[in-house]
């Protein structure tokens, strides 16, 4: 696969093949309603429901409000999903991809590499007059093996360091970054030297994704090295991003190697407490803002 993405035509001629992917709905809204109630109402042909909260992550805790799943039970809920070892997996959410991230990026994580994000969502498929259904699939168990560790993870520590020597991006929404709000978190603002980067920027007018070199241009202007350029130089510290909790954070990890500047062997690093670990400890510095620092 030469993008993590994939467009409604092509997962449409998909469907038919003799290998059919195995499709993910993780619709889900920060506040609700639950995204199963959208399932419900209709989804893709096929599609298993996997629920954001309870199947995606772990108990809200220290470590956040959406901490990575134990290795056994992701393993649990993607072999009852159907998903086998080796088989290709499509996981869309209503629209811009930033929740199917998620998905994408934990079963990369998990060491299953033939996994995509549909371009679009769910709007985009029913827009294009495509079918849909009511029916719940009883899907056969799968056999997929979880191996965790195939994506960089940072902590808090490690998140402070990519912002003072590399790049370390913030996928929250401007007013949340400069810390106008915070309706969730203990604290408002961001960690010291982080950039905004919003997850509503991936994509256009039209919901879909923009184009990777739209995309390239875009993480340039924030500091973003391009690898394969020879006079670009490299961040020598990396490039890693967060968010609120370790969700939309994973479309920026998403995004950086749509752009190209990264890869899937060389992928940038999640902060995954992201902010909710961060800002739950007084200890820790606050800056807000405009400016990085």
């Amino acid at each position: 696969m030469t993008s993590p993405l994939v467009s409604t035509t092509d997962l449409a001629a998909s469907l038919s093949e003799a290998e059919p992917p195995v499709l993910l709905d993780v619709r889900w809204r920060l506040g609700g309603p639950p995204g199963r109630d959208d399932y419900v109402r209709g989804h893709l042909p096929g599609a298993v429901f996997l629920d954001l909260d309870a199947d995606l992550a772990a108990p809200p805790g220290p470590g956040g409000r959406h901490p990575l799943p134990p290795a056994e039970d992701l393993q649990r809920v993607l072999r009852a999903a159907g998903i086998r070892d080796g088989a290709p997996v499509v996981a869309y959410d209503a629209d811009n991809g930033s929740i199917a991230a998620r998905a994408w990026w934990l079963l990369r994580w998990a060491g299953h590499d033939r996994v995509r994000v549909l371009d679009g969502g769910y709007a985009a498929w029913v827009a294009e007059g495509r079918p849909v259904t009511t029916e719940v699939p009883v899907p056969a168990a799968g056999d997929v093996t979880v191996r965790p560790g195939h994506m960089p993870v940072a902590d808090a520590e490690e998140a402070a360091e990519l912002a003072r020597a590399g790049v370390l991006l913030d996928a929250r929404a401007p007013e949340r970054y400069r810390g106008d709000v915070e309706p969730i978190d203990p604290r408002a603002g961001h960690v010291p030297g982080a950039r905004n980067a919003p997850f509503a920027a991936h994509t256009g007018e039209d919901g879909r994704w923009r184009a990777p070199s739209e995309l390239a241009e875009h993480f340039a202007g924030l500091g973003v090295p391009d690898e394969k350029a020879p006079d670009s130089g490299e961040a020598p510290g990396g490039v890693g991003a967060y968010c609120g909790s370790g969700v939309t954070a994973t479309s920026v990890v998403l995004a950086l190697e749509v752009a190209g500047l990264t890869s899937a062997d060389a992928p940038a690093v999640l902060y995954a407490g992201s902010w909710s670990n961060w800002s739950a400890d007084p200890e820790r510095p606050v800056a807000t803002g405009e400016a990085p620092a």
